[in-house]
């Protein structure tokens, strides 16, 4: 960002992700005093120490991701009485009552989602898919906006020169939605007319197991990689052929909002194939960047492997294509100009008719 400067409030940190301590301010940093901090945020509201550390910061908005985030964000915008953005990423909008009901995270976010309601100046969707299904939440229309999330073009690039392996790259949490298993499907007929097609499935969850035991009967040429870094993702998708992640629509109703790795997949110049599933027809254009079909279609899958990974000159033209749209849609720098732009309309809104604290 250039005009805005990010301060991260959180009740806890997550594995993987690295927040600078001077410019964050997280509830539990460890032990039992920590997590009674955590509880505390979480369903009574900001400590004092938290209301006066942000106070000293003089924050302009607060931004929350994901609609349960959001929702604890409510009372430390009203004790700050600052204007809340609130972004919904994917599970937030699409998964049914009943799906989020069987969490304990999920009866929390029921329990409280009407304070969004009331509260929140501006909802984004990362899709116009999410943002449709914000309006079907009961949000009002007035304040949903559509905002697409950007990748950097400088970190995904398409290589100075493509590989000559028939590498299909799979890159996502081994979870229902991401629909490994029909891939794992796919590539048997893929590797029956092409052997030296590889499948390389960058990521964990708790399907693993299953999955690899699937592959183990079934294909001939694969490996299971894990989670990786940011850069050895980078470099896995800039010495492949094809990018494959088939979406589906999960039993508890989640679907993919906008799937970011398709822009990051585009922006190295890989062609993606996928199921046409919640937003995924936003990030890929079907017949131009890649393919996508109907969900659970895994001959779908297989036909559209095949045709990038034995036709030269169709690969070559969707290579361009995809990088090309990356940067029409999925610039960085252009679209963070834009969610600078709507913090700014919000403030000038907010200021305009500040709000009572409750």
């Amino acid at each position: 960002m250039r005009t805005f400067r990010p301060f991260y409030v959180g009740a806890k940190t997550v594995p993987g992700l690295d927040i600078p301590t001077e410019s964050s301010w997280i509830a539990n940093r460890g032990g039992m005093a920590g997590f009674a901090r955590e509880l505390r945020f979480r369903f009574v509201g900001p400590s004092h120490d938290c209301v006066t550390q942000l106070q000293r910061l003089k924050p302009k908005l607060i931004h929350a991701h994901f609609g349960a985030d959001a929702c604890e964000a409510v009372p430390l915008a009203q004790t700050l009485n600052l204007p809340l953005i609130a972004t919904f990423h994917g599970y937030d909008a699409t998964r049914t009552d009943e799906g989020l009901a069987q969490t304990r995270e999920g009866r929390t976010y029921l329990k409280h989602r009407s304070r969004l309601h009331h509260s929140a100046d501006l909802l984004i969707a990362v899709s116009d898919f999410i943002g449709k299904k914000v309006a079907e939440m009961g949000f009002p229309q007035e304040k949903i906006r559509v905002q697409y999330i950007g990748v950097d073009l400088n970190q995904f690039r398409p290589p100075e020169t493509f590989s000559t392996e028939k590498r299909v790259l799979f890159v996502a949490r081994l979870v229902e939605k991401k629909g490994c298993s029909f891939l794992i499907d796919a590539m048997a007929d893929v590797q029956a007319q092409v052997p030296d097609a590889e499948l390389v499935i960058v990521g964990d969850g708790p399907e693993r197991a299953t999955l690899e035991a699937r592959a183990q009967q079934s294909l001939r040429n694969f490996k299971f990689l894990g989670a990786q870094p940011p850069a050895a993702v980078t470099k896995w998708m800039q010495t492949s052929t094809v990018f494959c992640v088939p979406s589906i629509t999960a039993t508890d109703g989640d679907a993919e909002g906008l799937p970011i790795v398709f822009a990051e997949a585009h922006a190295c110049g890989l062609p993606v194939v996928s199921f046409e599933s919640g937003g995924t027809a936003e990030a890929v254009a079907h017949g131009v960047t890649g393919f996508l079909g109907a969900e659970r279609d895994s001959r779908f899958l297989a036909e559209s492997l095949l045709q990038l990974l034995t036709n030269p000159s169709l690969l070559q033209t969707f290579r361009h294509s995809a990088r090309q749209r990356a940067e029409e849609k999925f610039d960085l720098q252009k679209q963070t100009a834009g969610l600078e732009r709507i913090y700014e309309d919000v403030i000038a809104s907010h200021n305009k008719s500040p709000r009572t604290i409750q």
